[in-house]
């Protein structure tokens, strides 16, 4: 019995890299209004989609320390299918203002998309994969 476990456990451990969403990875932000950008590490939280800021860069692309690394960007995203996601929040730090958000994946490009005040002030980017 204890051998037919470490069966069953290791191909679910293999199998797990394969059902990872495709969204997943380290994404590159465009530059927010003080030319800084991002790289936001996005997996999955649960059955939802979240990301959280892993480096920072200054305008000339310098890693620079920030207080927004480690910072939880995009929460509660839920995979729609076919590359698109909705019904999560973004943050971006630059306004630090928190939008109702949606993506769209492809390829290496992920398109990401919020808005306040019922859909009155949007704001969009595209990102790119760096892994």
């Amino acid at each position: 019995m204890r051998k037919l476990g470490l069966i069953f456990a290791f191909i679910f451990g293999l199998a797990a890299p394969a059902l990872a969403d495709p969204v997943e990875g380290i994404w590159k932000t465009q530059p927010g209004d003080e030319g800084n950008f991002a790289h936001v590490k996005i997996a999955a939280c649960g059955n939802r989609i979240c990301g959280t800021i892993a480096k920072a860069f200054d305008a000339s692309g310098k890693e620079i320390a920030s207080q927004n690394v480690g910072k939880r960007m995009i929460w509660d995203m839920m995979p729609k299918g076919d590359g698109y996601y909705s019904g999560g929040k973004i943050w971006a730090p630059d306004r630090d203002k928190t939008y109702k958000s949606k993506m769209q994946l492809n390829g290496n490009r992920l398109k990401v998309s919020g808005c306040v005040l019922g859909g009155m002030i949007c704001r969009g980017q595209t990102w790119t994969r760096v892994q």
